[in-house]
């Protein structure tokens, strides 16, 4: 990937992330460089498979699928404790 940082810069609002690309799986880290903010499988530039999001407090957040690039199938939103708060679906 060219660019190392967040996808919109907003001076004082939005910090840069770091991101590690390994065989296709991209890994990027909340501000603070050391607790993962999100993972996942990248094919052409854009997100496909399964992908995960987290909290600072390294507790899950977000998970869910896309294909093409777009969120398709079930996605769950978590509590602040990891426990399944909310699933929706994507066509």
């Amino acid at each position: 990937m060219e660019n190392e940082k967040c996808d919109i810069i907003l001076p004082n609002i939005v910090k840069e992330k770091r991101f590690e690309e390994i065989d296709g799986y991209i890994v990027k880290y909340h501000a603070n460089k050391s607790t993962i903010w999100s993972k996942g499988k990248v094919e052409n530039g854009q997100p496909t498979g399964y992908w995960e999001w987290f909290r600072p407090d390294r507790t899950i957040k977000r998970s869910g699928y896309f294909e093409n690039g777009k969120p398709v199938g079930e996605w769950i939103t978590y509590d602040s404790k990891g426990e399944k708060y909310k699933t929706t679906h994507k066509k």
